[in-house]
């Protein structure tokens, strides 16, 4: 059956996280027109107040567009900063000496700079290497008395409070730092969706953090970028309900030429276990100065995509870059061709490790959805997400339509790939589910009249799961 000519544009399914800055605070209607799925705030910067502001323009944006928006809280973890610098920046010189010093009022320059975390030259040992703004500047530790000194081995541009990046073993802090446990209330109070956990080193942070929220907290996503991690991932799995590969501060702990696989290894696995991914990390640094990303950045980002990522991140590309509205519109351009184009390449989820009825249903909608070409759709009703999930974790070659009566879930699934979340009213009966998705996919337009889509529901209690599978045709 063709629908060429009036079949509505297949929905892109790797989502687009952008991150909130400076260079968007007042332009987050166009990211989210350009085709931002998450909105990060980041709590390394700015204020409780600019947050809330960044979040309220969200929500805005998010409702007048017709779109869902998630918001992505980003704890800063214990991440090292630099302090200011004088003018902002400063370019250090390879074999030149640059000091980082546990206090001190004065900005820095291309010397040295203040750095937060005041125990770093009793953690670090002479010969440790210190990379600075995601790697733009690599340091090798000498010695020193109360700071750190460190001999300029690669050179570059770094900016005030860009991040200092040693080897997590290193490091005495704890996992969640004393701002991260003032900042989870007020991630609480501007709703966010999800909240970011960084430098997770083991699943008990996991655990932490869990406990801080609360059993109603919004969902974590853990950050991927220590060795700890990487070791522990399998018990962080079972912890966590979405992971963050961020590339950028794995690069300390492993060899470069490791990363890549390191990544492909990481999403592979959060894929057969049917937990959302995020790759991050300069994925179209470039653009941060340039109106187009170079042909290895449109690699990295297409490998993603390839690899199964639910989303990719871009950081400093939206929130201080000079290009961010096109920047976002590169990377939802960049996915859109791979999905559209390179279908052979896209990764496939592993069938579900659920032992239940709703995993066997969620693989049968799948497998059917595979075998007949005439079916342009899964669409499934769910209170708390887990259905489009464990669907979503399968990669179906079509589009999933959730819907659902709770608006934090419709929300919390743009991050997940594949699905499009809608918020419907709940039916008087369980048993009116099927019925209600058949009138809400005619009524939203999201499939032309004629075409096949299969329902997933449950006609069982609240929290059963799903355990009936239906194909219906969209009415003319």
């Amino acid at each position: 059956m063709s629908f060429v000519g009036n079949q509505p544009p297949r929905p892109r399914r790797t989502k687009l996280v952008c991150t909130i800055g400076p260079a968007t605070a007042r332009r987050v209607p166009e990211l989210v027109a350009a085709g931002m799925d998450v909105a990060r705030l980041n709590f390394s910067h700015g204020t409780p107040a600019s947050r809330e502001a960044d979040a309220r323009a969200v929500r805005a944006a998010s409702e007048s567009a017709g779109r869902n928006v998630a918001i992505l809280a980003d704890l800063a973890g214990p991440k090292i900063r630099l302090g200011e610098l004088a003018g902002g920046s400063a370019t250090l010189e390879a074999g030149s000496r640059f000091v980082l010093r546990p206090s001190g009022d004065a900005a820095g320059d291309a010397s040295g700079a203040r750095v937060s975390y005041p125990r770093l030259a009793d953690d670090v040992r002479a010969g440790d290497r210190i990379l600075l703004a995601d790697g733009a500047v690599e340091l090798r530790v000498g010695a020193g008395n109360g700071h750190v000194v460190g001999e300029v081995v690669r050179g570059g541009t770094i900016r005030s409070r860009a991040g200092v990046s040693v080897p997590s073993h290193r490091l005495s802090t704890p996992a969640l730092t004393r701002k991260d446990r003032a900042d989870v209330p007020r991630a609480l109070a501007i709703g966010a969706d999800w909240v970011a956990q960084s430098f997770v080193r083991r699943a008990a942070d996991v655990r932490e953090l869990r406990d801080l929220l609360g059993p109603d907290g919004p969902p974590i996503v853990a950050k991927i970028e220590t060795r700890a991690a990487i070791d522990d991932f399998e018990a962080i799995l079972g912890e966590v309900d979405g992971v963050m590969i961020a590339r950028g501060d794995m690069g300390v702990e492993l060899p470069y030429e490791e990363v890549p696989i390191i990544q492909k290894q990481l999403v592979r696995r959060a894929l057969d276990r049917g937990v959302p991914s995020i790759v991050a990390t300069q994925m179209l640094e470039s653009m941060m100065a340039s109106p187009r990303p170079t042909r290895a950045e449109a690699s990295d980002v297409a490998n993603a995509v390839f690899d199964g990522a639910d989303a990719i991140m871009l950081s400093g590309e939206t929130a201080i870059g000079a290009f961010p509205v096109l920047a976002a519109e590169a990377a939802v351009r960049i996915c859109r061709l791979c999905e559209e184009r390179g279908t052979e390449h896209l990764a496939a989820g592993a069938p579900p490790r659920v032992e239940t009825d709703a995993g066997a249903l969620a693989y049968a909608a799948v497998a059917l959805a595979g075998a007949e070409r005439d079916v342009a759709g899964i669409a499934c009703y769910t209170r708390t997400g887990r259905t489009a999930r464990i669907l979503a974790s399968l990669r179906p070659r079509v589009p999933i339509f959730a819907f659902s009566p709770q608006p934090g879930v419709v929300r919390r699934l743009a991050l997940v790939h594949g699905v499009v979340a809608r918020s419907c009213l709940p039916p008087e009966a369980a048993s009116g589910r099927l019925e209600l998705m058949a009138w809400l996919m005619a009524e939203n337009g999201m499939l032309p009249a004629g075409a096949a889509v299969v329902l997933v529901a449950s006609t069982a209690d609240p929290g059963s799961g799903p355990n009936v599978l239906e194909v219906h045709r969209v009415p003319g």
